[in-house]
C-alpha cells in the first residue's frame, strides 16, 4: 500500500508518489511470463505482482490518477483562495463543494445585500423593529458617520478614554488610599462582557499595567470566586460597570454585590466606580448621583454584540494598556476590503455565501470554529453570540415564519483533535468547519523539539492534517489565516465577522440587529421572580403545603411553583421541606425559628 503524503506542496506530493512507485517497482524481476526479474516503471497504469506464486492482485493504480485528483484540488484552491497582501490575511473556500454556478445563481441576493450594507453605512434605519440606525462601522472610521454630531461624539469618547486611562496609569487618578489602581473588575453580560473578555485573553500579557477580572453572570458563587482571586487587592481595584439600558438585572446584581463587598472592606464604592451606559439611563443617573469617577456613553445605534469597538471594549483595553489605535485601524482596513462589490475579492461576502451554501440558506448545518492558537480560545464563544443572536430569528423582514439561525460551537486546535474532531470526521455530517490559522508561532525564539521541527510546526501540521482528514471523509471546511495575534489583526478578524453576519442577514431576509427572543426571556424571568415572592408569602409555620396546593391558591402553574419552592428550600434557612413518597408530595413550610 502506498502511504499518503499530506504535504502542502503539490510538487512534493507527486515526487513522493513517484519515489514510492520506483521503489516498489524494483521488487519485481524481468521474466515477462512469470512476472519475475522485470521491474515495472511508474509510467504504467497498473502494476501486478505475484502473491504466493498463484494469486494475482492489483496493488497499485498508476500515479496519474492521483496526479489528476491533486491537480484538480490545486486548480480549485488557486481559484478560490483570496489573499489580502496588505493585511497578510487569507481566506480559502476551496474545500467547500459549492457548484461553479453558485455565485451566479445567488447574484440577486448578493446585489440586495450590497445595497442594504451601503444604506446601513450612510445612516439608514437598518434595525426596523427598534427603528434604529446601525453604526458600529463608524466607530473605526468616523468619516463615515452620517452627521457631524455623531462623528464628534465618537472622536471625543475615544479621546476621553485615552486621557482617563493615562491618568489611571500615572496615578493622577488614584485609589482612595492614595495608591495606584492595579486591577479592573468589569461587570457586564453578553456583548458587554464577551468582547472585552475575548480581546483581553487574545492580547493580554503579564507586562500589562493592569489586569482584569469579570462578573459576567448573576451567579453568586461566581462572584465569590472572583473576589477570592482578587484576594486583598480590592482597595486598588477599579470597577467598570457596563449596561446600555442600565436595567440589565445580571449587571445590576453584580454591581450591588460589589458595592456590598467594598463596604465590608471599609471602602467607598463610588471612588472606584466607572459607568459605561446610555446617556440618561438608570445607571447613568445612579453614577451621577453617587459621584462615580467617570461615565462613558453607549450609543443608541450600537448593539451589545457589536460594541467591542465602542467604550464597552476600548475602555478596558486602554486600562490594560492594549493598543486601541491598532485595533481600530485593523478593523477599518478590513472594512475597506469588504466594501468591494467584487464578490470574489470580498472576504465577508464569501463567508456569508459559504454559510448560505452549507446550510441551504436555512442553517441546516452547524458552524464549527477551530482556531489553532491559544490566544484565540475565546473566539468561538464570542462568535457564538455574534452569529446566533444576530441570525437566530423566528420571522423574516416580511413577517413570514422562517426560524432562521446557525448554531455555532468550537474551542481551539489542536486540543479539539483529542475531543470532538473524532465525531466531525466519522460521525453525523451536520456541520462545516472554519479553521483559523495564525502564521507566526511565537514572539520568543523557536525551540526545536525534534531535529529541525518546532512545536509550532506540529500545530501547523495538525491543522493541515485535520483539514485533509475531514475532506477525505466528505466534510467541508473554510480556512482563514492572519499573520499574528496582535491588536491590528484581532480588530480585522472581528470586523470581518461583523460584516459577514450583516451580509448573511440580507441574504436570508432577516433583521440581524435586534434580539426579540432575549427580551422575551427577560420578561419570563421577571414573571417567575414575582411568582417566587407570591409562593414565599403563602408559606407558614406548622403543617406544610405541597406545590399543587400553593399553586391552586395563587392560580399558578404547579410546575413553576414546585421549582420556586425547591429553590427557596435550598437557599433560605427559614424554609423547611418534608419529603413525601414522590417529589410532588413534598410539603414546604416555615421553620419554627422564623419570625
Amino acid at each position: 500500500m502506498i502511504p499518503r503524503s499530506y504535504s502542502r506542496d503539490l510538487a512534493l506530493q507527486l515526487n513522493f508518489i513517484y519515489d514510492a512507485a520506483r521503489r516498489l517497482g524494483e521488487l519485481f524481476e524481468e521474466d515477462p511470463q512469470t512476472l519475475t526479474r522485470r521491474p515495472l516503471r511508474p509510467s504504467g497504469f497498473i502494476w501486478i505482482c505475484r502473491l504466493e506464486e498463484s494469486i494475482l492482485n492489483v496493488v497499485y493504480i498508476g500515479y496519474f490518477r492521483i496526479l489528476m485528483s491533486s491537480s484538480s484540488l490545486w486548480q480549485r484552491f488557486q481559484r478560490y483562495f483570496l489573499h489580502y497582501r496588505d493585511l497578510g490575511f487569507s481566506l480559502d473556500i476551496s474545500r467547500m463543494k459549492f457548484p461553479d454556478d453558485f455565485f451566479e445563481k445567488m447574484q440577486p441576493n448578493i446585489d440586495k445585500a450590497f445595497e442594504g450594507m451601503r444604506a446601513l453605512d450612510t445612516g439608514a434605519i437598518a434595525n426596523p423593529s427598534e427603528k434604529r440606525m446601525v453604526g458600529h462601522y463608524w466607530l473605526r472610521n468616523t468619516a463615515l458617520a452620517p452627521t457631524p454630531e455623531i462623528r464628534t461624539e465618537i472622536e471625543q469618547t475615544i479621546k476621553r478614554i485615552k486621557t482617563f486611562a493615562a491618568d489611571i496609569h500615572s496615578g493622577k487618578i488614584a485609589a482612595e488610599n492614595g495608591k495606584p489602581f492595579k486591577h479592573v473588575l468589569l461587570i457586564g453580560i453578553g456583548g458587554s462582557a464577551l468582547g472585552p473578555q475575548f480581546v483581553s485573553d487574545a492580547l493580554g500579557s503579564r507586562r500589562d499595567p493592569m489586569d482584569i477580572f469579570f462578573f459576567d453572570n448573576t451567579d453568586p458563587d461566581g462572584f465569590d470566586r472572583v473576589f477570592e482571586k482578587m484576594s486583598d487587592e480590592l482597595a486598588q481595584t477599579l470597577v467598570v460597570v457596563v449596561s446600555k439600558s442600565g436595567g440589565t438585572k445580571e449587571t445590576r446584581n453584580g454591581m450591588l454585590e460589589a458595592e456590598v463587598r467594598f463596604k465590608e472592606e471599609g471602602l467607598q464604592f463610588n471612588k472606584h466606580a466607572v459607568a459605561v451606559t446610555g446617556v440618561g439611563s438608570d445607571l447613568d443617573k445612579y453614577a451621577e448621583k453617587n459621584s462615580w469617577l467617570a461615565r462613558f456613553p453607549m450609543h443608541d445605534w450600537i448593539g451589545g454584540r457589536t460594541s467591542v469597538m465602542s467604550a464597552v471594549g476600548l475602555l478596558p483595553m486602554a486600562l490594560q494598556g492594549l493598543g486601541i489605535d491598532d485595533f481600530l485601524v485593523g478593523a477599518a482596513a478590513m472594512d475597506e476590503h469588504t466594501r468591494t462589490q467584487d464578490v470574489t475579492q470580498n472576504a465577508a461576502m464569501l463567508l456569508a455565501l459559504m454559510w448560505y451554501y452549507a446550510g441551504n440558506g436555512k442553517g441546516d448545518k452547524d458552524m464549527v470554529i477551530l482556531p489553532y492558537k491559544d490566544r484565540l480560545a475565546l473566539l468561538p464563544k464570542y462568535l457564538q453570540q455574534l452569529v446566533m443572536e444576530s441570525l437566530g430569528k423566528e420571522k423574516d423582514l416580511d413577517g413570514k415564519i422562517v426560524n432562521q439561525g446557525i448554531a455555532v460551537y468550537g474551542n481551539k486546535g489542536s486540543t479539539d483533535q483529542h475531543a470532538y474532531v473524532q465525531q466531525l470526521r466519522d460521525g453525523v455530517s451536520n456541520f462545516f468547519v472554519t479553521f483559523i490559522e495564525v502564521d507566526k508561532d511565537r514572539c520568543n525564539r523557536a525551540i526545536e523539539i525534534e531535529d529541525g521541527v518546532t512545536s509550532g510546526d506540529y500545530l501547523h501540521g495538525f491543522l493541515r492534517g485535520t483539514r485533509s482528514a475531514l475532506y477525505e471523509s466528505g466534510r467541508e471546511s473554510i480556512t482563514m489565516s492572519i499573520p499574528e495575534a496582535n491588536a491590528f489583526n484581532i480588530g480585522a478578524l472581528i470586523a470581518l465577522y461583523e460584516r459577514a453576519v450583516g451580509f448573511y442577514g440580507s441574504l436570508v431576509n432577516i433583521n440581524a440587529y435586534d434580539q426579540p427572543g432575549v427580551e422575551a426571556g427577560k420578561k419570563a424571568a421577571t414573571r417567575l421572580l414575582e411568582l417566587q415572592k407570591q409562593v414565599r408569602s403563602k408559606l407558614a409555620r406548622g403543617p406544610g403545603k405541597t406545590a399543587e396546593e400553593i399553586a391552586r391558591s395563587i392560580d399558578a402553574d404547579p410546575e413553576d411553583v414546585f421549582h420556586a419552592l425547591r429553590h427557596l428550600a435550598n437557599n433560605d434557612p427559614h424554609i423547611r421541606v418534608s419529603h413525601g413518597e414522590e417529589p410532588a408530595d413534598d410539603q414546604f413550610s416555615l421553620a419554627d425559628s422564623d419570625s
